[in-house]
């Protein structure tokens, strides 16, 4: 798969100053320090509640059982997940990671939307995947089947109308 960082989304704006970027960076460094524990702990309520419900049992068998970890470039934060028997769960500091998908934070917010293509966030280098290319292709495949996993606005947020020409 992709092995490279996830290259700037096309139109993303202008260059951050020399400044933010170093600030960027120090910040990066300390929230990889982290446990990935809590924030993965949230993101498997929240995919229990919009995409395990939407899974086929031949879906969660081909997903269940190995370690997916998510990185937003950014911050430098990562979560990592599996699915279990009874939805998903966090997948220990330890436990290797079948899967590694990194993506800028717009890019994984486009596409958890509905508003973008997973196919060319990956060949744009917007968005990477590492390890088992098996894997990377269900959950691919899988997200292609079921549509965008949120279509609402975030609590207290418009629901801000979507680019043209983006979007299924």
């Amino acid at each position: 798969m992709n092995a490279h960082r996830p290259a700037p989304l096309h139109g993303a704006g202008p260059a951050l100053p020399p400044l933010l970027l170093a600030l960027a960076g120090g910040v990066r460094r300390v929230v990889r320090r982290l446990p990935t524990e809590p924030p993965s702990f949230v993101l498997a309520r929240l995919l229990d509640r919009l995409l395990l419900p939407r899974l086929d049992q031949a879906q969660r068998r081909d997903l269940a059982g190995r370690c997916v970890e998510v990185e937003v470039v950014e911050p430098g934060l990562r979560v990592r997940l599996r699915l279990g028997p009874r939805g998903f769960e966090v997948a220990g500091a330890r436990e290797p990671a079948a899967l590694v998908v990194r993506a800028q934070a717009l890019a994984l917010w486009a596409l958890v939307r509905g508003e973008d293509d997973a196919d060319r966030l990956f060949f744009d280098r917007s968005l990477v995947m590492e390890g088992d290319t098996e894997l990377g292709l269900v959950l691919k495949n899988t997200l292609d089947a079921i549509g965008p996993l949120w279509t609402g606005s975030l609590p207290g947020r418009p629901t801000w109308p979507r680019a043209p020409g983006r979007g299924r």
